[in-house]
C-alpha cells in the first residue's frame, strides 16, 4: 500500500491528500450545480438542468419514503448535497491516482511529511496525492459525526419529550442499550462507506499489478465501482433521513 502524504499540525495529523481531495470533490459539485442553473429553461431545458430536476425528484422520493414530505421538505438541501458530494467523492479514486516517490525528508508547508521522515539511503516512500476521500475513514467520520450532531440536535429541537422519553422505552433498564444504539448509528454510517470505498481501490491497485492481463478485470471492476459509489450514496443519504426521522417524529406520526 502507498503511504498517505500525513504533515503533524498542532499535534494532530493532517492528511494532505484528504484535504486536496475533498476540495476537488467540492470543485466538481459546485461547478455541476452552477452549470445545471446557468440557463433556466421552461420550454427548452439544458441537459444539466433534466439532470438536476431528476436529482431533485430523486431525492425528493428518498426523503418521502421516510416521512411526511411536507415536514421533510426543510432536508431537501441536506439530501441533495450528501448525495452528490459523496457520489462524486467515491468515484475520484477510479480513474486515476496520482503518486510521488520521496527518496528523501520532504518538506512541505513547513512540516516533514510523516511518511519520508527518517528514510536512509536507498529507501523510499510512495505517497498517494489523488485518492477518492470516501476511502479515508476520517473523512467517512466526519460525515457521520455531521449526521449524528444534526439528528439529535433536531430531535431535541422539535421532539424533545417524545426524543428524551424513547431512551427509557420500553423500560428505564434499556437505557444503556438505546445509548449505544445511539451511538452506534455514525459508526455504522462511517465504516459502511469507508469499507466499500476502500476496498475497491486496493483491488484496483491489486489488478493494475498484473499489468496486460489485468486490463479486462479493470474495465469490468471500475463499472461495478460506479455502482457501488452510486448504492453508497444512495445508502448514506436514505438513511440519514432515516434516523432524523426517528428523532423528530413521534411514533403515532408514523
Amino acid at each position: 500500500m502507498h503511504d498517505a502524504p500525513v504533515i503533524m499540525l498542532g499535534g494532530f495529523q493532517l492528511d494532505l491528500s484528504a484535504v486536496f481531495m475533498l476540495l476537488v470533490s467540492m470543485a466538481i459539485v459546485f461547478l455541476v450545480c452552477r452549470l445545471s442553473v446557468a440557463n433556466l429553461s421552461v420550454e427548452n431545458p439544458s441537459k444539466f438542468q433534466n439532470f438536476m430536476e431528476w436529482i431533485v425528484e430523486f431525492v425528493q422520493g428518498i426523503i418521502g419514503s421516510t416521512m411526511d414530505l411536507k415536514k421533510g421538505r426543510h432536508y431537501l438541501s441536506l439530501g441533495l448535497t450528501l448525495i452528490l458530494f459523496i457520489f462524486v467523492s467515491n468515484l475520484l479514486g477510479l480513474p486515476l491516482g496520482i503518486i510521488t516517490e520521496a527518496h528523501k525528508p520532504e518538506m512541505i508547508f513547513g512540516h516533514v511529511i510523516e511518511a519520508t521522515r527518517g528514510l536512509a539511503d536507498g529507501e523510499h516512500a510512495e505517497l498517494l496525492w489523488w485518492k477518492s476521500p470516501t476511502a479515508d475513514v476520517s473523512v467517512t467520520a466526519g460525515l457521520a459525526i455531521v449526521v449524528f450532531i444534526l439528528m439529535n440536535y433536531l430531535g431535541l429541537r422539535y421532539n424533545r419529550k417524545h426524543y428524551l422519553r424513547h431512551y427509557i422505552e420500553p423500560f428505564p433498564i434499556f437505557l444503556p442499550l438505546n445509548i449505544i444504539e445511539n451511538l452506534a448509528k455514525p459508526i455504522a454510517l462511517a465504516l459502511r462507506l469507508f469499507a466499500n470505498i476502500f476496498a475497491g481501490e486496493v483491488l484496483i491497485t491489486v489488478i493494475l499489478k498484473m499489468g496486460v492481463l489485468g486490463i479486462p478485470f479493470l474495465g469490468v471492476w471500475q463499472g461495478f465501482s460506479i455502482f457501488v459509489g452510486a448504492l453508497q450514496a444512495y445508502i448514506f443519504t436514505i438513511l440519514t433521513m432515516v434516523y432524523i426521522a426517528q428523532t423528530t417524529i413521534h411514533e403515532e406520526e408514523h
